[in-house]
């Protein structure tokens, strides 16, 4: 039997499948896309799940029976399996955060592994409704189920506060050839676009009945679409010079400090000394002065202690920092208690610090993570005996908005704290005009797992999208400084206590995305679902 009519007996098994069995195959072909995803990057593998998909909905279409409520829960439920495979692979790593002080936490993992996946499938779910209802027997319905993703996976990044984590366009994002494409429609849009090429093969092998209709040209299209793509990317990168910010040198350190070590009072003078040592520059001795560095850069919530209390620390700073160098570096800032309240207000910032050792700007963090900076339901799960990873009781407050700091010679900056920087379309406004973006994080929650390298890239994606290089200083990595192209200058791999030195690169032009946002997502939306002939078959 030839490769064509085993592809053949395949996709006819899927499109007959029924019942459980339908669940399980949804379910697998949403693990296995997983492996898209950094830092496997297996992008080849949704060329044979997304079909799968395809085929799964093509299998709830021929199902009999019109009921409005029965289409749409079979429609549900192979969404909500494909989602909750795909989400279940891919963010496993979270369930690390929890095993870090796992006396005390270790009973929260099965709810974080488990029920976080099942709710983020259920957009998938519903997005397969939607699809369900504009399917189509020809080539239409991949663009239909491009749109139906898309939609989902933006209500994903938006509802609830919103978790953009691994959106399914990050695949067809792995190299910065690849990556251009988000300067002009962001990674929502990237995922409307990228659904039908991956969907492709299932034009070519089976469907249903005129299915197959306009089959070839379709696929052909497809074809220069991927064509194209790799085409723009290498004439925007050849066209693009790599200029650097003159007399401007970072340094960013990344201290690899262990999670369960870093806020443990007996050794918080160790932690700290070792910050100053690593700035210094005493562990690698091809590293030029500190007075030769404009910024130097420390991860997030660095200082072991609320730093305003600490005058010794604050001198401490001042003489490490040569004239003319600032520090950036994350930290718990706190305020006295709002009026009516007795509980100081703590938030996690960012502070610029000058030679005197002077702090000249902050920073607040806006988008806080649910249930390891705050609980949902605050005083009532307090109640209850529950706390946040965070240990801090009433939860850090969000930033009232976000804030641009001033890197002196390396021109102002937009700090964006942790997993702030993974929301498309929200990370600048009129108000903001940075030539850099910086991200400070703490990835030594989730160890040695793909999450660190899922954040990276997103991190990186941003300065596509938005024109601008990113500059990374995270406490275990991955630390890194990437042009306004996705392009890496200097990298500090995961795990490794490393200084990185590095030149800062130049903004690019504005690009389209940085200008219309997720507009060019809602006309490819719309465009799509009205490729549908609306009228009953």
């Amino acid at each position: 039997m030839g490769i064509s009519a085993v592809c053949e007996r395949f996709a006819g098994h899927l499109i007959l499948s029924w019942g459980w069995r339908r669940s399980i195959y949804a379910f697998l072909a949403g693990a296995f896309s997983a492996l898209s995803m950094p830092p496997f990057d297996f992008f080849v593998i949704l060329f044979i799940t997304i079909p799968v998909l395809v085929w799964l909905l093509d299998a709830t279409a021929a199902d009999p029976g019109n009921s409005v409520i029965g289409k749409a829960w079979r429609a549900f439920k192979v969404g909500w399996s494909f989602g909750f495979g795909y989400f279940l692979a891919g963010l496993w790593w979270i369930g690390s955060a929890f095993l870090v002080e796992a006396e005390q936490f270790a009973w929260m993992l099965p709810f974080a592994v488990i029920l976080l996946p099942a709710g983020l499938a259920i957009f998938y779910g519903l997005g397969m409704v939607l699809a369900r209802f504009l399917w189509t027997q020809d080539w239409r319905r991949l663009l239909i189920l491009g749109a139906s993703i898309g939609l989902a996976e933006y209500l994903r990044g938006t509802i609830l506060t919103g978790f953009p984590w691994n959106t399914i366009g990050y695949a067809a994002l792995t190299t910065p050839i690849l990556m251009q494409k988000a300067s002009i429609l962001g990674v929502y849009g990237v995922t409307v676009l990228s659904i039908p090429i991956f969907a492709m093969p299932s034009l070519i092998i089976a469907g249903a009945p005129g299915a197959r209709k306009g089959a070839l040209l379709t696929f052909c299209a497809g074809l220069l679409l991927i064509a194209a793509d790799a085409g723009y990317g290498w004439y925007r990168l050849k066209d693009s010079s790599q200029e650097m910010v003159s007399d401007v040198r970072l340094r960013i350190v990344q201290p690899a400090i262990d999670q369960a070590e870093k806020w443990v009072t007996a050794v918080e003078e160790r932690n700290f000394n070792l910050l100053l040592d690593l700035s210094r520059g005493d562990d690698q001795e091809e590293l030029p002065d500190l007075s030769q560095i404009t910024v130097l850069i420390w991860p997030e919530s660095t200082f072991p202690f609320i730093l305003t209390e600490r005058a010794d620390a604050l001198t401490a700073l001042g003489e490490l920092l040569p004239p003319d160098t600032i520090l950036v570096a994350g930290a718990i800032r706190t305020e006295p208690p709002a009026p009516g309240q007795t509980r100081q207000r703590v938030f996690n910032s960012i502070y610029t610090i000058n030679d005197q050792g002077e702090i000249t700007g902050a920073a607040d963090k806006v988008h806080l993570v649910p249930f390891g900076e705050y609980l949902p339901f605050q005083e009532m799960a307090e109640s209850m005996g529950i706390q946040q990873l965070t240990h801090l009781q009433g939860g850090f407050e969000a930033g009232r908005s976000r804030m641009q700091l001033d890197g002196k010679a390396a021109g102002g900056f937009l700090p964006l704290i942790c997993y702030e920087i993974i929301f498309p379309g929200q990370i600048l406004d009129e108000d903001h005009d940075p030539e850099w973006l910086l991200n400070l994080t703490n990835d030594a929650w989730f160890g040695n797992t793909p999450g660190p390298y899922q954040h990276w890239r997103q991190a990186v994606l941003r300065g596509v999208e938005e024109g601008l290089p990113v500059v990374r200083a995270a406490n275990n990595g991955i630390s890194s400084v990437s042009d306004a192209y996705g392009r890496v200058l200097a990298i500090a791999p995961l795990g490794e206590r490393m200084v990185i030195d590095s030149q800062l690169p130049g903004r690019s032009p504005a690009t389209i995305y940085s200008k219309t946002g997720n507009l060019l997502f809602w006309l490819l939306v719309g465009a799509f679902i009205a490729t549908r002939p609306f009228r009953r078959t």
